[in-house]
């Protein structure tokens, strides 16, 4: 089964996704999406991204934007241009709340706690931001001060998330992350001493070097962490893409046979720990956010994945960051230099992005409700958006007969049901409702499902 549908596709981290973005789009676009929020939206809630694009060595496995570096003075002049960007959006969002920040990169515990306490304080200088704001923020365990996460805790950070990847050392060398186990198991264990809300770790599967056993004893060694959130991406192989990536040797890699193996054995031994699937590559504990709101439907997706974050818009500020403004997307300048060109001159660094057109919108929130809920209820969705469900997807529902014969999704009269098998192949499903997947440039962009 999962041979059969092992093709490549988007994540549906936005939709229209960053391929279908264009350089028509405008600083005037990006206004007028806000204006709009601000006019005909019930909530003016707002989510921040903040990009920090260094890192002290290079990963070869990563298709981040990033910026390798030892040289601790480019991240001055670096937060030079990202406080005149937040102070040029801020004077956009007067009105809005923003009830969640998050850092990402790149490392953003690249930042000295005195630079990022100085950059917070900027924050909540320029924005109205909320007293139970959740502030979250990816750190990398090789290079993390002793005292590091209690200045993150006086800062008010809620949630760290940590990149482990694999622990099994062969594998850390082919991949240029050799890190100690012991130290991220002693680093969540402070974190849960001091108080932080939810502690994430990120692991792949698919690694250079990785088989079932070596990743079983990753699994094991996870358990023992006992972390409240658990990523387990799969590794996208696109050395066309990312030059680092040419490191790894294609021999080193598990055939497609065996790294279907490796997912299933991650999902069998991080269920029997008690952790809840929340879908594609997401778990969770019972208690934890991101598990009841699966359980209320009320899960939300953005660009760092499955979230609580139910927030109307978010700004993304920062080298490379994208906005999702409702009604449009706009992304940054990926090129550090440009981007600083572009601050230079028009304050605004949007290089492209994409304004949607009431279609759009309309696939948007039904991928998004299948991605997130795995269900949708044809009557309340035809009532929202004024249309006859089965007729405005017509076309979209005949392609589903293969899912429905081989009992991933059931289409009935009353709702679009995905069963529990399924929520593996939830990405190829939505691709049935994507308008754009057929385009040529979108070919060749996509990491496979699996």
């Amino acid at each position: 089964m999962l041979n059969k549908y092992n093709t490549a596709g988007p994540r549906y981290t936005s939709y229209p996704t960053a391929v279908s973005f264009n350089c028509d789009y405008s600083e005037s676009d990006f206004t007028g999406s806000i204006k709009n929020i601000a006019q005909s939206a019930e909530s003016k809630s707002l989510s921040l991204y903040l990009h920090i694009p260094f890192c002290h060595s290079l990963c070869y496995y990563c298709g981040c934007n990033k910026i390798v570096t030892r040289n601790k003075d480019k991240i001055d002049t670096y937060l030079k241009y990202l406080k005149k960007e937040i102070s040029h959006r801020s004077k956009q969002f007067k009105g809005f709340t923003v009830d969640a920040i998050h850092f990402g990169g790149g490392t953003p515990s690249f930042l000295e706690p005195e630079q990022l306490f100085h950059l917070m304080v900027f924050i909540e200088q320029q924005f109205k931001v909320d007293s139970a704001c959740e502030k979250s923020i990816e750190i990398d365990p090789r290079e993390l001060p002793a005292n590091y996460l209690n200045d993150l805790y006086v800062m008010g950070f809620t949630r760290i998330s940590i990149g482990v990847q694999d622990v099994n050392k062969d594998v850390q060398e082919k991949i240029n992350r050799v890190q100690s186990t012991q130290f991220i198991k002693s680093i969540i264990k402070q974190a849960k001493t001091l108080g932080f809300r939810s502690v994430n770790i990120d692991l792949i599967y698919g690694l250079p070097g990785q088989s079932q056993t070596t990743l079983l004893d990753t699994l094991q060694e996870v358990q023992h962490m006992d972390p409240d959130r658990i990523s387990l991406f799969s590794y996208a192989h696109m050395p066309q893409l990312f030059a680092a990536q040419r490191k790894i040797k294609d021999e080193w890699l598990p055939k497609a046979n065996e790294k279907f193996a490796l997912f299933q054995t991650a999902i069998n031994e991080l269920v029997a720990q008690g952790y809840v699937y929340i879908g594609m590559d997401h778990f969770a504990k019972p208690n934890d956010k991101l598990s009841v709101a699966a359980e209320n439907k009320t899960l939300a997706r953005n660009f760092q994945g499955y979230t609580t974050d139910q927030a109307s818009t978010l700004l993304g500020l920062g080298v490379s960051s994208i906005s999702n403004l409702g009604n449009s997307y706009a992304q940054n300048f990926k090129k550090l230099s440009e981007y600083y060109t572009a601050i230079d001159k028009e304050t605004s660094a949007i290089e492209k992005g994409v304004v949607l057109n009431s279609d759009d919108i309309i696939h948007r929130a039904l991928i998004h409700q299948l991605m997130c809920n795995f269900f949708v209820d044809k009557a309340q969705f035809s009532e929202k958006y004024k249309l006859d469900f089965d007729d405005y997807f017509a076309k979209s529902l005949c392609q589903l007969g293969p899912y429905i014969d081989d009992n991933l999704i059931s289409n009935n009269v009353g709702n679009l049901t995905i069963h529990p098998r399924g929520r593996l192949l939830v990405r190829n499903i939505c691709m049935n409702f994507d308008q754009y997947i057929q385009e040529p440039m979108h070919q060749v962009r996509y990491s496979r499902v699996i």
